[in-house]
């Protein structure tokens, strides 16, 4: 977790969280390490958490303080608007960017209901993918790569698997990322239909 990558702005370094809604699951899933410039800190940090009577889960990249304090005001807006996603992640990041003590809070969170997948950033993101795959950090990129080309080629294979076997091949082309895994799972409702290629 730490500071933003001066080469890809608004690229969070250090961590890798995944989120894949696949075969009536959700899976979200994180790396352990935590670095502080070319120096590993921590092997097993937990960047996972479930909000919300376990009917929300999150992963964070970002400062780890900040992510903290944005994920406890989204639990607050969660139990504002009993359990409404949507509108507690609109609301949520309509305060991000106005209030003085928010705004410069540097994280984004990759948030799940039953329903839907959500990318939420203090820019005023609340972003839902196509494709029902979700990845942030400084290996983000390459899991995302690899999570789409196991739902393509092995179908079959279940969104936890999908995520942890993403995040290996991240460790492997990521500096910031390791293998040590956290995972959260949430049984999803139907899928909406990927738009076609």
């Amino acid at each position: 977790m730490g500071k933003r990558d001066s080469l890809y702005p608004g690229r969070h370094r250090s961590t890798t969280i995944i989120m894949v809604r696949h075969g009536g699951v959700v899976a979200v899933a994180g790396d352990g390490q935590v670095s502080q410039g070319d120096i590993i800190i921590k092997h097993t940090a937990k960047k996972i958490r479930r909000l919300y009577q376990d009917r929300v889960i999150c992963g964070f990249a970002g400062s780890t303080a900040d992510a903290l304090t944005i994920l406890e005001k989204f639990e607050d807006y969660l139990s504002k608007y009993s359990g409404n996603f949507t509108r507690a992640a609109v609301e949520l990041t309509k305060k991000w960017r106005v209030d003085r003590g928010l705004r410069h809070l540097e994280a984004i969170l990759l948030a799940a209901d039953k329903d839907k997948c959500l990318m939420i950033s203090g820019n005023g993101d609340v972003l839902e993918p196509d494709d029902n795959i979700l990845a942030t950090g400084s290996g983000g990129q390459y899991a995302l790569a690899a999570a789409r080309a196991l739902i393509r080629e092995a179908p079959s294979l279940d969104a936890a698997r999908i995520c942890r076997v993403s995040l290996k091949i991240a460790s492997e082309i990521c500096l910031y990322t390791n293998e040590h895994v956290i995972l959260e799972t949430l049984e999803s409702g139907p899928e909406p239909a990927a738009p076609a290629r």
